[in-house]
């Protein structure tokens, strides 16, 4: 029986609980995926979802991508020059 958690075999929460099975192991990293991870799979290589997302990342930014913060200036009203100029063309066409 377990000195910290009174278990055995331990509960999944104690330190002396044995790591989880190894079901993969990741492109990127090169570390375990372990049952309970998320992850990707391509070409039969598979991704921690951390590190296939961190390389997308990288190859948006790569590509020019960048990151900015909304703000109110941002918002679209749905005025469009275009717009209105085909509607007052339609109210004022007899």
């Amino acid at each position: 029986m377990c000195d910290i958690c009174g278990c055995y075999p331990c509960l999944s929460g104690c330190p002396n609980a044995p790591d989880p099975p190894e079901v993969y192991r990741c492109k990127h990293c090169d570390d375990p995926i372990v049952v309970g991870d998320e992850y990707y799979e391509m070409d039969g290589d598979h991704w921690h979802r951390e590190c296939f997302e961190d390389i997308a990342v990288s190859l948006l930014l790569e590509m020019g991508a960048t990151l900015s913060e909304a703000s109110a200036d941002d918002i679209d009203d749905g005025s469009d020059d275009a717009y209105e100029t085909m509607r007052d063309a339609r109210l004022f066409d007899d």
